[in-house]
């Protein structure tokens, strides 16, 4: 057998003193001197008494050490489970539980709120530092530089994720070594990445995103990353003239732009920017492109699939699309309710089949066969279409779907509206209970900087472009649109805070 992961990930680094990692201090690490610490923390696996399929909780800040714990896990064939940073005490003992995790890996600085869940989970709780120190650093350094991986399948489970658990308890979708090479090796291929790229890395480790996309495109492909704690603009900017590529959330590059420094001499050499994890606004991409002369190259990936489409490399970046599917994806857009394939061109739910597409929930059958079909299509929830040219629009979460007098309205429809009015910088549209229609519409505006919002204005331009049934109902406006650590607008957030705008309404 093998470790397909390994095999084509990691051992490729040995005996090269090529770098993989250049730091934020200047300093960079080697291909061989990360393998070798991945090596003495997969002993370090064992000698704590972990075996191949256990699963191994993490929720450490991002550093060179903590990536090479992935890589360790990976070697020994143990599920890697990265939690995000911000996760509270209470949010972790759902997932250590829920995963039974046979070792917990946190900051030196949270042993006192971690020991009573590694307790009452009856898992072994080591410690990683931003710094590189801790408990489990100092039992790896104890170990030898040499370790042999586990033989695993394409099937095996390499890792958890859990999703956000917006519409109710966490799910711990199963990744498999397959899931995730056959996805890197599809991104290496749609965007043409060599050993030749140094790719700038400024996303969390914790997310598919930082980890599943850029760590492992960069892995497979053999080129090497500016790896920074996190997004900063100015470290950024430092580094630019470093790079051929950078991965991003929408974020990063309007932050880019709001600073003079960013300039199309700064980028003249890069081969690529990529963005993902939430949608980006055409606004950015035009004003973007008007800065560097750089199209932003714009995926769609989810926590169960990795990615799924992008734009293409070679060909037009169209704003507002996800671009196509991947090489070894289909898709399909189906009627939410009879699960049939609506005509070309129609909104529906987006279906989603590939090797990228994971094993299922863990310990959640039934909530797998509902999502996961016999045909091997996910059901990922998601309102699409695809448009004459074949390009993928996502439009919104089912969830998000609004049905006010039997109407179905689709938010993103509403949102490009409103982002195209004066003084409006973005828009958020969510539903509303409301006595008489069921659900009626509400618009909330983000001012561009310095700006003041025309209600009036924007609420004579809907009566004029707008069917009736469309028209927000409610107008509110926010200095900032809530997010997620990833950028992803928090509609939940926003449903609650103005559940009770429509509760004196009488028609």
């Amino acid at each position: 057998m093998a470790n397909p992961l390994h095999d084509a990930l990691f051992a490729p680094l040995a005996n090269s003193d090529a770098p993989f990692l250049h730091l934020a201090d200047g300093t960079t690490v080697t291909r061989d001197a990360f393998l070798q610490s991945a090596a003495q923390m997969a002993n370090a696996l064992g000698a704590a008494g972990v075996t191949p399929g256990d699963r191994v909780a993490v929720h450490v800040q991002k550093s060179p050490e903590a990536l090479a714990l992935y890589a360790a896990c990976i070697m020994a064939g143990v599920v890697f489970l990265p939690l995000n940073t911000a996760y509270t005490p209470s949010e972790l003992d759902y997932f250590v539980g829920d995963s039974g995790a046979a070792l917990f890996v946190c900051d030196p600085g949270e042993v006192e709120a971690m020991t009573p869940i590694a307790k009452a989970h009856g898992c072994t709780l080591l410690t990683l530092g931003a710094d590189g120190q801790g408990t489990f650093a100092d039992a790896a350094s104890e170990q030898t530089g040499t370790f042999t991986a586990v033989d695993r399948g394409e099937g095996d489970l390499a890792a958890f994720l859990y999703t956000s658990g917006t519409t109710g308890r966490s799910k711990g979708a199963m990744l498999t070594q397959g899931n995730l090479l056959s996805n890197a090796r599809s991104l290496i291929e749609a965007w043409r990445f060599t050993s030749d790229d140094v790719l700038l890395h400024a996303l969390p480790i914790f997310h598919a995103h930082g980890l599943f996309v850029a760590s492992n495109v960069s892995l497979l492909a053999g080129g090497s990353m500016i790896f920074l704690p996190k997004f900063d603009t100015d470290t950024v900017i430092e580094m630019l003239p470093k790079a051929t590529a950078m991965m991003g959330v929408p974020t990063f590059y309007t932050r880019l732009l709001d600073d003079e420094r960013f300039t199309r001499d700064l980028t003249a050499h890069m081969r690529v920017f990529i963005s993902g994890s939430a949608p980006l606004l055409a606004e950015t991409h035009e004003r973007f492109e008007a800065r560097t002369g750089h199209r932003i190259l714009e995926r769609y990936g989810m926590t169960e699939t990795s990615m799924n489409t992008s734009n293409p490399y070679d060909g037009e970046r169209r704003a507002g699309t996800v671009g196509f599917p991947l090489p070894g994806v289909d898709i399909r857009v189906c009627d939410p309710e009879t699960g049939a394939e609506v005509p070309a061109g129609e909104i529906g739910v987006l279906h989603v089949r590939g090797p990228n597409v994971f094993r299922g929930y863990w310990q959640m059958p039934e909530k797998t066969r509902e999502e996961l079909l016999p045909d091997g299509f996910f059901i990922t929830g998601d309102l699409a279409r695809v448009d004459e040219d074949g390009y993928v629009h996502i439009v919104g979460r089912g969830k998000d779907l609004i049905i006010s007098g039997g109407y179905n309205i689709y938010p993103k429809e509403i949102e490009v509206f409103l982002d195209d009015q004066p003084g409006v910088l973005e828009s958020a549209v969510i539903g509303a209970p409301h006595p008489d229609f069921g659900e009626s519409v509400v618009a909330v505006l983000v001012p561009e900087a310095g700006a003041t919002v025309d209600l009036e204005e924007i609420e004579a331009t809907a009566r004029r472009e707008l069917a009736g049934f469309k028209r927000p109902r409610r107008f509110e406006v926010m200095d900032a649109l809530p997010r997620n650590t990833m950028g992803k607008v928090q509609k939940n957030e926003l449903r609650t805070t103005f559940a009770d705008v429509f509760q004196s309404a009488a028609g």
